[in-house]
């Protein structure tokens, strides 16, 4: 399919069994030489663009390619999902810095919402959170955490200019000699008799995935990139990366013996890559033989159901994780948290020693 957005004739090649090597080896094309790039993505983005992966049963999933001859100038992954059926999704987006590669993307992606009755575009969102949100907006010249983004720097101006909408996210860093709340003895004590904290029992993975979903569609069911998740999906996360997680890496809160709250966190396993290096049997190794490359962990995600937030009760969590990583690291960074979501902030504030990297995502209307 031949596409003009101005002039230049740019093709559009949809991705099939055939070619997903080419829109895996432009993705990586983009980093070569950037020693502040990891390779995360490029198995998930494989099992989704062959369709194997349970994010793709009953949605709609489209690879593209941009290509100006021969050559790939942009790639991404059009998606609807049947729980967020009003955006359509520009996930998994590549591109060189081209005004035209981008404007071919967009134009393409706006017939194609139009066609199934859509108004919105997204960019940033990976199809869901778990896989990932947001484009890094600073912080270029850091490595990049796991479970964390990275793009070149030009992504955000280009999608800037072109987006209706610009919504910020935020992380935290915080040194472990500062790991704490600095609350009252007394307030500790209560809230730690009042709270269980348990590790996660991944000979019953099947499970504890079940519970892990649970809590986080209760969690974040007002949250605005989030949808109801299935079981199948997350226990399907859980087993690609079950080699390097540890039972102490998944923490659940219990009141009264009911699961109303859990920790994610992990060692920053990307410490042991090398630039564009995936993670695989040589990482498993790596921490096994070498685990004091490892200096930095991260939170990844913490939910607590509606009716214990701002109870207290998450300082259980924080304070089990302290008491598990004190000692082995230097450094703590916190997933991601929408700018606008003040109980997330001002947890982060108190906690941390201030904001760290930045990330955007884009909203642009067909």
């Amino acid at each position: 399919m031949k596409w003009d957005p101005g002039g230049i004739v740019l093709e559009i090649v949809k991705v099939h069994n055939g070619n997903i090597d080419k829109f895996i080896r432009f993705s990586k094309s983009i980093y070569i030489g950037n020693p502040h790039h990891r390779d995360t993505m490029s198995r998930t983005v494989i099992n989704i663009l062959k369709g194997k992966a349970q994010i793709c049963k009953g949605n709609f999933i489209e690879g593209i390619m941009v290509q100006n001859e021969e050559r790939i100038v942009a790639v991404c992954v059009f998606s609807i999902i049947d729980r967020m059926k009003d955006i359509m999704q520009m996930a998994y987006l590549e591109t060189e810095n081209d005004d035209e590669a981008i404007d071919t993307l967009i134009a393409y992606g706006k017939t194609l919402a139009r066609q199934h009755g859509i108004t919105k575009l997204l960019a940033g969102l990976n199809i869901h959170v778990n896989y990932g949100l947001g484009f890094l907006a600073s912080h270029f010249d850091t490595d990049q955490s796991l479970g964390s983004s990275y793009n070149p720097e030009y992504y955000i101006e280009l999608l800037r200019t072109r987006s209706a909408e610009e919504i910020t996210l935020i992380s935290y860093l915080t040194s472990m000699d500062k790991f704490e709340f600095h609350l009252e003895d007394r307030l500790i004590e209560r809230i730690l008799k009042e709270y269980n904290v348990r590790k996660a029992d991944f000979r019953n993975l099947e499970k504890e995935a079940k519970i892990y979903t649970e809590i986080n569609n209760k969690a974040f069911k007002s949250h605005r990139f989030y949808y109801e998740r299935k079981a199948e999906e997350d226990l399907e996360l859980f087993r690609e990366f079950k080699l390097l997680l540890k039972a102490e890496n998944l923490l659940f809160l219990e009141h009264d013996n009911k699961p109303i709250g859990f920790m994610l966190w992990y060692p920053d396993f990307n410490q042991l890559l090398s630039e564009g290096e995936s993670i695989g049997l040589k990482t498993l190794i790596k921490s096994k033989i070498l685990p004091n490359l490892i200096n930095k962990f991260k939170i990844v995600e913490i939910g607590v159901i509606p009716e214990y937030q701002k109870t207290g009760a998450v300082f259980s969590l924080f304070h089990e994780c302290g008491l598990l990583t004190r000692g082995k690291y230097d450094f703590c960074e916190t997933g991601w948290v929408l700018e606008d979501n003040v109980s997330s902030t001002g947890l982060g504030v108190r906690w941390a020693q201030g904001e760290y990297k930045q990330y955007k995502v884009f909203m642009i209307n067909v």
